[in-house]
């Protein structure tokens, strides 16, 4: 779909210096939306508190002046995909002495990595006045062969059928107004939200597809869901709507949006999460409810195929109960249940629908695959890619690929385990699967004579 960056008034400048920080300063929202093979596009709100800054003054005008800074570096190459930034001047109307939020969007198409984003705010007239926000975005580009599903935007208003094409807010004939902060409920009673879904599907014969919106609360009760129907035959739409949300507690809340096609037994969802402010509403009693069933997680529209190969890979932290526990099932509907509780007995925060771990644990996959694929193994398979997924970036890597007298090795070492381990690894077939050959880390393979093997004198 069409993509435009957008802003307020961009002036490019060159450097940003950091200072104490005011929280008060700015939010800062993203949204993923496909753009080709190889690249998402990225969209980034930003909401500028305005009673916050330094307010100048001319004869006719007042207003002020921020720098943004927006810096996107692949972990992996260690190259910058964004490194920039704008200075944002804006005339101020009506009461300045007012909170009014000034509000901003940027875009970039981004090619696929898992990136380190910094996102940062300052005052021009004020070195000290300055917010600095980290992320980590993690970029899989959306146009496959497959169902796909955008990210979702919230929004304070969405208008349809907008005729001011030249607002900074509008795409695909939408008026989108950003709700960087994701705060809602008092003064701002409903939650408008915008998502593209992507109906690629090899099964073009099938039955309609089915597309689930609900809210769950921090404790996992469902409070809103419907469902509704998809006619087969468009590669892509939009989606939008607006929930009530005055009613709503004062709380965290989820919307998690999912597109199945049950006929293929396959699906995607996208989860935002949001906060309600509704201060003359009563909280809910004080039961905790359980977190939502496996039907409604990402495991409850995997096939057989998509839960062995999942827990293939989640087999490196796995018990040998666990294992054999998986091994002994054959129904799907076990299956699924079984991964459901396998990676909720890991989340860390058990009252979030979102579990961090295992998005963690999918992202170190597929950097594993991106680095250390070899000769028909794809990257999780090698020795390398499992402890890379098992302990994560080593601290420091040293590599030796073109020595006389030995075969190609590394020495990876983590300054943070154990007091200090190492993993020695090296190629000795000649085709890149670089093999663990030792370790100092307790219950890892231990051969002191391990150089002995790489040398070819």
């Amino acid at each position: 779909m069409k993509k435009t960056i957008l802003l307020f008034t961009l002036i490019c400048l060159t450097s940003i210096s950091l200072a104490q920080e005011n929280k008060n300063l700015f939010d800062f929202d993203y949204a993923q939306f496909a753009y080709d093979s190889t690249s998402n596009y990225v969209e980034f709100y930003y909401s500028l508190n305005q009673k916050a800054m330094t307010i100048k003054s001319t004869d006719s005008t007042k207003y002020i002046d921020g720098i943004l800074a927006i810096s996107l570096e692949d972990t992996s190459l260690k190259t910058f995909a964004v490194n920039k930034e704008w200075k944002i001047q804006h005339k101020l109307t009506g009461d300045t002495s007012s909170s009014q939020n000034l509000v901003g969007v940027l875009g970039f198409a981004v090619p696929r990595g898992f990136y380190k984003c910094v996102i940062s705010m300052k005052d021009v007239d004020s070195a000290k006045n300055i917010k600095v926000i980290n992320d980590f975005i993690n970029i899989k580009p959306f146009q496959t062969d497959s169902l796909a599903i955008s990210d979702v935007q919230l929004a304070s208003k969405i208008i349809q059928d907008s005729e001011d094409k030249s607002s900074i807010f509008y795409k695909n004939t939408f008026e989108v107004i950003p709700q960087p902060t994701l705060v809602f409920g008092d003064g701002l009673p409903l939650v408008y939200y915008y998502c593209e879904l992507y109906c690629h599907s090899k099964n073009v014969n099938g039955g309609p597809l089915n597309l689930v919106v609900s809210i769950k609360n921090s404790r996992g009760r469902v409070l809103y869901s419907k469902i509704q129907s998809i006619v087969r035959g468009i590669e892509s739409r939009v989606e939008v709507g607006a929930i009530p949300v005055v009613k709503f507690p004062t709380d965290s809340y989820s919307m998690d949006i999912m597109l199945m096609d049950s006929s293929d037994n396959y699906g995607v969802q996208s989860i935002k999460k949001f906060f309600v402010y509704n201060p003359n509403v009563k909280p809910v009693d004080s039961i905790s409810y359980q977190q939502s069933s496996v039907i409604s997680s990402i495991f409850g529209v995997m096939s057989v195929e998509e839960c062995n190969d999942l827990f293939s890979k989640s087999e490196y932290i796995a018990s040998k109960t666990e294992i054999d526990q998986y091994k002994k099932l054959v129904d799907l509907n076990g299956k699924r249940e079984f991964l459901f509780q396998f990676w909720k007995r890991r989340n860390p925060d058990p009252s979030s629908s979102k579990n961090e771990y295992l998005q963690e644990y999918l992202n170190r996959i597929q950097i594993a695959n991106q680095r250390y694929g070899a000769f028909h193994k794809s990257g999780w398979k090698t020795d390398r890619g499992r402890v890379y997924i098992i302990y994560g970036e080593p601290s420091e890597i040293d590599r030796y690929p073109n020595q006389t007298d030995t075969k190609p090795y590394e020495i990876w070492k983590y300054n943070d385990i154990e007091g200090g381990v190492e993993f020695d690894f090296a190629d000795l077939t000649g085709f890149g699967d670089y093999q663990l050959l030792n370790s100092t880390k307790r219950g890892e393979m231990s051969d002191d004579n391990w150089q002995q093997r790489i040398t070819t004198n």
